[in-house]
C-alpha cells in the first residue's frame, strides 16, 4: 500500500510555448504534484523530516515553471517529475504531475489543455 501527498492546482506564470508570442507574452500554468511515499513514520512521530516538505515542492515547481522557457509543456512536467525523484530520492517513490495551460491560443472553446506523466524511481 501507499500513500501520497498531493499538492494541488500550485499556479504561475511562465513563457513556455512553440508559438512566438508565447514566448514573449507568457501566460498561466497550473500545476498539481502527487507524490507517493510511505507517510506512517511522519504521522506517528510528528517529525517533518519523516515527510516531504511541501513548501520546497512548491518552490521546485515554481523554478521550473518560472524558469527558462521551453517549447513543449509535456518538458516542463518532465523537468519537474526529474527534479522531485531527484530532490527526494529517499522518500519519493513516484511522482504524477499535472500541467494545466488554461488560456493557449488555439482558437475554439474548451477549457484549458493538459499534459498528465506519472514517473517513478528505478533502481
Amino acid at each position: 500500500m501507499m500513500d501520497y501527498i498531493h499538492v494541488n492546482e500550485m499556479t504561475f506564470y511562465g513563457y513556455h510555448g512553440a508559438l512566438q508570442e508565447e514566448n514573449k507574452l507568457g501566460q498561466r500554468f497550473r500545476v498539481t504534484v502527487s507524490l507517493a511515499v510511505d507517510l506512517q513514520s511522519a504521522g506517528e512521530t510528528d517529525d517533518l523530516s519523516q515527510t516531504v516538505n511541501y513548501a520546497e515542492v512548491y518552490t521546485v515547481c515554481q523554478e521550473i515553471v518560472e524558469g527558462p522557457p521551453v517549447k513543449l509543456i509535456e518538458t516542463v512536467a518532465e523537468k519537474i517529475a526529474k527534479k522531485i525523484l531527484d530532490t527526494y530520492q529517499d522518500q519519493v517513490k513516484g511522482v504524477r504531475v499535472q500541467l494545466i495551460k488554461p488560456d493557449p491560443p488555439i482558437a475554439g472553446h474548451y477549457a484549458s489543455v493538459a499534459v498528465d506523466i506519472t514517473r517513478g524511481q528505478y533502481t
